[in-house]
């Protein structure tokens, strides 16, 4: 397995990018709000035929800048989000047609929504103009989440269901219940940033994330072997000075 490993490495790096002060010394803190769009799906084992589940996201930002290394900005940066995930089964025929169902008559649609607060630490890395301009920047570290509540949307009955026409018959995961609470995995975000004095910064970015943790239970005895979280999202994020360091130039 190349979770811890993988953890281990993301940690490592977040450590000496809070720890480092081999360059420029910077000590900027800025606080802010974020929110955006999200892209997401579980990675089902047996698979689960799916389109992207759409959400919202949105919440707290928090970046300490802590030494400007030659061109590079390094920082810490951390976020707490309240994020609407999940998935929506995309049910198909033989035919790749829609499935209809015998008793409405409608194709049938499943979709479920997960509620989530999810804490991000990231390494901060940034170039370009510091404090007025444009830079653009890259994020990368781990996730926690913490699964708070769920909703179904489904237009047929789960025990009427139109199972002979379908292709796939997965179907397990439509009454399962959430039994891990805590989700974790890695995320990486690339993005360009609008600084402007005295009123604050201007993020955009575009956000992958990969759980490394699995929704329902993954023992011998369980049915789904996998079922972590995924997404992808794009969110804007503005930020205010707290604090900024004097800066010195060498003529």
């Amino acid at each position: 397995m190349m979770r811890k490993p993988l953890l281990s490495i993301l940690l490592s790096l977040f450590a000496v990018v809070a720890h480092a002060q081999v360059g420029d010394y910077r000590s900027d803190l800025s606080v802010g709000v974020n929110g955006g769009y999200v892209l997401s799906n579980v990675g089902f084992t047996p698979k689960v035929n799916q389109t992207y589940h759409t959400g919202i996201t949105g919440g707290l930002s928090l970046r300490y800048v802590c030494e400007k290394y030659f061109n590079t900005i390094c920082a810490v940066a951390a976020e707490v989000n309240y994020a609407q995930l999940g998935w929506k089964e995309d049910i198909l025929d033989i035919h790749d047609q829609p499935v209809i169902n015998g008793i409405t008559g409608l194709p049938e649609q499943y979709t479920r929504t997960l509620n989530y607060f999810q804490v991000p630490v990231f390494a901060h890395l940034a170039w370009g103009k510091e404090d007025k301009g444009f830079c653009g920047f890259i994020n990368l570290g781990p996730q926690l989440g913490l699964y708070m509540s769920d909703a179904t949307d489904t237009n047929f009955d789960v025990n009427a269901r139109n199972a002979a026409d379908r292709i796939n018959n997965v179907v397990a995961q439509d009454t399962m219940t959430v039994e891990n609470r805590l989700d974790y995995g890695i995320a990486v975000g690339v993005g360009m940033e609008y600084s402007v004095p005295y009123l604050g910064h201007f993020l955009l970015e575009a956000r992958y994330y990969y759980g490394l943790g699995n929704i329902f239970g993954d023992t011998k005895r369980d049915y789904f072997g996998k079922s972590n979280l995924s997404n992808i999202l794009v969110k804007m994020t503005y930020l205010f000075d707290i604090t900024r360091s004097k800066r010195y130039k060498k003529e």
